[in-house]
Formats: structure tokens, C-alpha cells, sequence
């Protein structure tokens, strides 16, 4: 029967990760990133039995409520990630405990630096692309916006991050 015959477990099993990805790109700090994966997959829970498959995925399903939980919590905090962190503030996203083994890969590490410059809409489609492996399709409709614009917007986000770094490319941070 595919995703509706899921129990609600597997689906968690399977998308926990991604979630917290997206979650933890767009906000940048673990203790949140943790509380609000939490709170995204007790909304999914609690509304499971109303999820309709012919929608969308599950997975563009669980991204859409980490979305607008992610999107509530930013602009409710009175802390938001400046344009560009200070050094100071970029060491202590990058030395936090790390849990999940995310920064023992150099290129994790230095993926977070570069999301850090980003402004928050460019990193939540970097998130949502290369965090939650959504296609551009699964984007656009999850934003409400053209696969075209998608794509030229991811461009944009990777060209910024070139922009910091140069002499290198795309290959080395995809």
C-alpha cells in the first residue's frame, strides 16, 4: 500500500534524520534544532491518522510542519542569526557537543560556516534540497512557488557560497 500503511515508527525511523537536518541548517544550533524536531514529529504524530498520502509524501508532509515550526520559532525569537556570524559565534556553533558526529567530517564543519553567511531563506532552500533530499518539485510545492524559481534560487544560495570561498567549486561542498 505504500507510505499510509506505515506505522507511525517507521515513519520516524526513516525521517528523523532528515528532519533534524533541515532543521538544524536552517537554525544553526543543536539544543534547538533537538526541540523543535521534537515538536515536529509530536504534530505529525498527533495528526498522523488525518495524513493523506495523495497530497504529498510523508516526507514533504513532516518537512512542511518542521517549516512552519522552524519559520514560528524564528520569527518569534528575539535571537536571530545575523547575514554574517562574528567568529566568536561561528566557533561556538561549530565546538558545541556534538552528539550526532555531525562535525567529525571537515566538510560538515565547513558547510555550517558557509550556511552561517547565508541569509535564512537561502539556507532553508539549501536545506530543503541537500538536508531533506526533497526533488525541486517537492520544493516548489511545498513553497508555493515555479520549479524554475526553485532552481534559480538554489543557484543563487550555492553561488553566495562560492562567493566566500574562491577558488573552489560546487563539488566541494555538494
Amino acid at each position: 500500500m505504500g507510505a499510509e500503511s506505515k506505522s507511525f515508527e517507521q515513519v520516524y525511523s526513516e525521517n528523523f534524520s532528515y528532519i533534524y537536518n533541515y532543521i538544524y541548517m536552517r537554525v544553526l544550533h543543536k539544543e534547538t534544532a533537538e526541540d523543535l524536531c521534537s515538536q515536529t514529529f509530536l504534530n505529525a504524530y498527533t495528526h498522523y491518522d488525518s495524513y493523506d498520502p495523495a497530497k504529498a509524501g510523508v516526507r514533504t508532509w513532516l518537512c512542511t510542519i518542521a517549516r512552519n515550526l522552524t519559520t514560528n520559532y524564528m520569527t518569534s525569537s528575539s535571537v536571530r542569526l545575523s547575514e554574517a556570524l562574528d567568529e566568536d559565534t561561528e566557533q561556538s556553533i561549530l565546538s558545541h557537543e556534538d552528539e550526532y558526529g555531525i562535525f567529525r567530517d571537515d566538510a560538515n564543519r565547513e558547510a555550517a560556516r558557509l550556511l552561517s553567511m547565508l541569509k535564512a531563506d537561502e539556507r532553508e532552500l539549501l536545506s530543503m534540497r541537500y538536508g531533506l533530499e526533497l526533488s525541486v518539485a517537492e520544493i516548489a510545492q511545498s513553497l508555493g512557488i515555479t520549479e524554475n524559481a526553485v532552481r534559480k534560487r538554489i543557484k543563487k544560495a550555492l553561488d553566495r557560497c562560492l562567493s566566500f570561498e574562491e577558488g573552489r567549486d560546487l563539488s566541494d561542498f555538494i
